[in-house]
């Protein structure tokens, strides 16, 4: 969806950059996290999209659902992007934000999808040559599937490395197929 990606990219931009000039980006992080989770749950999207409700109320029971999770700079934020009808928006703007403070901390975050459970070792070894590739400090989180049959898929952003042995049965499947 470039065009939601678009329309979140300069508000992620100004809070990523108020967050920044605060030294408060763990904290603006979380909160979003925890706005974005809110703004997204069923019942609270229909809230957040009712035209029957102000800007202001939207703003307000999105707030009052997160409760004390939320700081008085994160409010305002919310706040303006109700008054500029971009609430529907805080879960692109939440990744979009994800993803600044990632690079700015150089850090990535892995998932290893296994057919069974990694060894700590091996999990290491993976978070180690993965960050030599791509040259970023990585957060290793494993999870077992056991349609896989074999070996391991790896997820990094838009990176996926698939060596799992149903990957190798499909690409086969298709090679013969063509």
């Amino acid at each position: 969806m470039a065009e939601l990606s678009t329309l979140a990219r300069p508000y992620a931009k100004a809070a990523f950059e108020y967050a920044l000039d605060r030294n408060e980006l763990a904290q603006w992080h979380e909160q979003l996290a925890t706005a974005a989770a809110v703004a997204s749950a069923r019942g609270m999207a229909a809230v957040l999209t009712n035209p029957s409700l102000t800007a202001a109320q939207q703003a307000n029971k999105l707030g009052d659902v997160c409760g004390d999770a939320l700081s008085a700079e994160v409010r305002n934020f919310i706040a303006i992007l109700a008054s500029n009808k971009r609430l529907a928006l805080l879960p692109e703007i939440y990744g979009l934000f994800a993803l600044y403070k990632a690079n700015r901390e150089k850090t990535v975050d892995v998932e290893v999808i296994s057919a069974f459970d990694l060894a700590d070792k091996a999990r290491d070894r993976l978070a180690e040559v993965l960050g030599r590739k791509l040259e970023r400090q990585v957060k290793v989180q494993t999870s077992t599937d056991s349609n896989l049959l074999g070996g391991v898929l790896i997820r990094a952003g838009d990176l996926v490395i698939d060596g799992s042995v149903r990957g190798k049965l499909d690409k086969l499947a298709e090679a013969l197929n063509s």
